[in-house]
């Protein structure tokens, strides 16, 4: 391992740069992610920084997350009374319904992938 270090008054310090990916870009869940391992869980948050599998890590549970909040959605549609009849009929009622239903599912994942 090569380390460069920079002089900051009478100390070294080492020039840790972590290796980026093209083309990856972190989205909702995988900010979520990063944040609540930098602010409540520091040592694995630095551990997976200084062995550069943030980003993968990160990453990796946006995609969890985006799936089972696929899935989740789906589930909880097929339990409610939500159909396209209720969408022509009564538009107010229909998003009111498919909010909720959306924020049920989004609770579940981010109890489950995100902050754990």
């Amino acid at each position: 391992m090569n380390l460069t270090y920079e002089r900051n008054g009478d100390y070294r310090i080492p020039n840790l740069i972590p290796s980026e990916q093209e083309g990856t870009m972190l989205t909702k869940y995988g900010v979520l992610r990063k944040n609540y391992l930098k602010n409540h869980r520091r040592g694995i948050y630095t551990g997976l920084l200084l062995s550069g599998e943030l980003l993968t890590h990160c990453l990796e549970i946006q995609e969890q997350a985006e799936e089972r909040f696929e899935v989740l959605t789906q589930q909880l549609l097929k339990n409610q009374t939500v159909t396209e009849e209720l969408k022509q009929n009564d538009p107010l009622q229909w998003t009111k319904e498919m909010n909720r239903i959306y924020q049920q599912a989004e609770e579940i994942v981010l109890k489950e992938l995100v902050y754990q």
